[in-house]
């Protein structure tokens, strides 16, 4: 089978150089990779470039990625966050493992500031919210609200099938939980798989993400025309807490409250 993995990224040219360094030290290289940048030409070995006006399109970039990976003939796609540096393992394990049908996911590992890149497969330490099944072990999963984007695995029949990300969301949240909840309903099945580990290097962040309190607003409206419920629950908690939005979680009421930061 062909291989390809898609990352999309703006800015982390870093972060970019590391996740090249990882794939080519793997013990199977792709066959294929595509890197979409977000306004960012200067993004490392580009192969699409996406003009932006506003936020992120983080989901319109995924799927664009997707499309060259598949035109250029990938029977298995593999996406992979910018910030993540592969185990040497991952793309093998990923294309041996993954089925129609199925979407696949690795653990996480997110790693300290300073980490020594070199010395990877001592540092593992998988995020505790998500599955980590013994190596080369694929475990069923049944909530689908764990899936995230940072790294996972499907076929490109099971990509047409679900029809990729929503392009409704822009800019960060939201789009990764739709994605799981489109895949549950069209009857896909979420499994987990062990030793395939993506090492999330690190960057500043804040909790809740404040600098992201517009887009996350809009995204999560988005999601509760789609689903009836609202997702990034403990963010909007956290963001009601700090008076920034009025959120009603048992009702349709979600406002920016405008001069709050």
């Amino acid at each position: 089978m062909s291989t390809a993995v898609v990352t999309i990224a703006a800015g982390r040219h870093e972060h970019m150089a590391a996740q090249e360094h990882g794939l080519r030290s793997g013990t199977y290289q792709p066959d294929i990779r595509v890197i979409v940048a977000m306004g960012d030409p200067d993004v490392p070995g580009a192969t699409v470039v996406l003009p932006v006006d506003g936020a992120l399109p983080l989901a319109r970039a995924r799927n664009a990625g997707a499309e060259r990976a598949l035109d250029a003939g990938a029977d298995v796609l593999i996406f992979l966050d910018v910030d993540c540096v592969p185990a040497s393992n991952l793309v093998a394990s990923y294309t041996e493992h993954v089925r129609d049908g199925v979407v696949l996911c690795g653990p996480v590992t997110y790693l300290p500031q300073g980490a020594d890149l070199d010395r990877l497969p001592d540092l593992v330490n998988p995020h505790a919210a998500r599955p980590n099944p013994p190596a080369d072990v694929v475990e069923p999963g049944a909530n689908w609200d764990l899936f995230w984007s940072l790294s996972f695995a499907v076929t490109a029949t099971t990509w047409t099938c679900l029809g990729g990300f929503c392009e409704d969301y822009v800019g960060y949240g939201g789009e990764d939980t739709d994605f799981g909840w489109t895949a549950r309903e069209r009857g896909a099945r979420l499994q987990w798989l062990g030793g395939a580990h993506a090492f999330h290097q690190w960057h500043p962040v804040s909790a809740p993400p404040v600098e992201h309190l517009d887009d996350i607003v809009v995204n999560a409206r988005v999601f509760h025309r789609r689903w009836g419920r609202w997702p990034m629950s403990g963010w909007l908690a956290a963001f009601a807490e700090r008076g920034l939005i009025a959120w009603d979680p048992n009702g349709d009421t979600l406002e920016r409250r405008r001069g709050n930061r």
